[in-house]
């Protein structure tokens, strides 16, 4: 039998680490890649009131949320933490060594502490628990076990499972982590939404970047226009089209009545498509194929906006849309790559 075809009807539960060190590189991933997908696939049915209390608690939060785990728990802590604070919900992560050195001081009352822990029974953590039940802020802990020492001291538990772990020894955190970075970017998302944040919010928080460009820049920033707009008349053949396509090299163009008002587009796609019925296409009228219902936005629009209506397109995503004014007229074209493009 064919690795491949190994890997594919072997189960995990087959797969001993002897077998599993038998496999092809690629053979491998594939298995971690199926074991940790089932991992947070297992998380779903486990949201539940306990994760609605967390997020009512974190939106009520007049302060900041601290996240804390050690060892493996601890990157996944600080990866959360950077997510949380980027998308609304003030956050820091906190080395429980550190709490214990020290930086504790850094919490107040109207804060909130998340901790992570797979056992729920890690040390730093149990001796930081009296110390933050003091200060009196609340407890949120994700763990693999509710019923731990940690998980009877917290205020809300976030059931992560036992999931099983990729490492073929089942001692490297490897599914377990990825769980616990799962719910935490479902507590950042959940909390997002609740707050309101908008495109414009995220954009204040991520100024640099591709992020920062397409929830800062409007369309009409960044469209085609002028004589790098594609655009032939109603009464013009395909083989205008064609030429008006290559020579603008924007993969379509516009098509406008006498007036200049929109009336339909014509892409690479409509062109192949007619091929396939016509081997003599290029005296057809452009009517005869162009889409009369061109996607289209408005200039003032953000490219965020516009990369939401090329991706969600019915019947299929698109790579490009005809920017008009109140009369229809075009008054440029957007590029998908425009939108990506990072800033210079």
């Amino acid at each position: 039998m064919a690795g491949a075809d190994r890997a594919t009807t072997m189960r995990s539960s087959d797969l001993t680490p002897e077998a599993m060190s038998a496999l092809a590189p690629h053979e491998v991933a594939r298995e971690v890649a199926r074991i940790e997908a089932a991992a947070v696939a297992d998380l779903a049915p486990r949201f539940g009131p306990a994760f609605d209390h967390a997020v009512d608690l974190l939106a009520a939060l007049r302060g900041r949320l601290v996240v804390s785990g050690a060892g493996k728990s601890g990157l996944v802590g600080a990866r959360v933490a950077a997510t949380l604070s980027a998308t609304g919900t003030p956050a820091s992560f906190l080395h429980p060594g550190d709490a214990l050195h020290g930086d504790l001081g850094l919490l107040r009352p109207d804060d909130a502490v998340l901790l992570i822990s797979k056992s729920g029974d890690t040390g730093e953590l149990r001796q930081l628990v009296p110390l933050l039940k003091r200060v009196g802020v609340p407890i949120l802990l994700i763990t693999g076990d509710p019923d731990s020492a940690l998980g009877r001291q917290a205020d809300i538990v976030l059931d992560l499972g036992r999931p099983r772990e990729a490492c073929p020894y089942g001692i490297a955190p490897t599914s377990s982590a990825t769980a616990a970075g799962v719910i935490g970017d479902a507590l950042a998302v959940a909390l997002l939404l609740r707050r309101g944040v908008t495109p414009r919010d995220l954009a204040f928080l991520h100024p640099g970047g591709v992020i920062g460009r397409a929830t800062t820049m409007q369309v009409s920033e960044v469209m085609h226009r002028g004589e790098s707009l594609p655009r032939v008349l109603d009464s013009a053949r395909l083989r205008d089209a064609l030429s008006e396509i290559i020579s603008k090299r924007l993969g379509m163009t516009t098509v406008v009545d006498a007036s200049g008002v929109l009336v339909g587009v014509i892409t690479d796609g409509d062109f192949k498509r007619v091929l396939l019925r016509d081997p003599n296409p290029l005296d057809l009228a452009v009517t005869a194929v162009m889409s009369t219902r061109p996607r289209t936005i408005d200039g003032a629009a953000l490219l965020a906006e516009a990369v939401r209506c090329m991706e969600e397109n019915e019947p299929g995503p698109i790579t490009s849309l005809v920017v008009i004014d109140a009369d229809r007229r075009p008054l440029g074209v957007v590029h998908l790559h425009d939108c990506l493009r990072p800033r210079g």
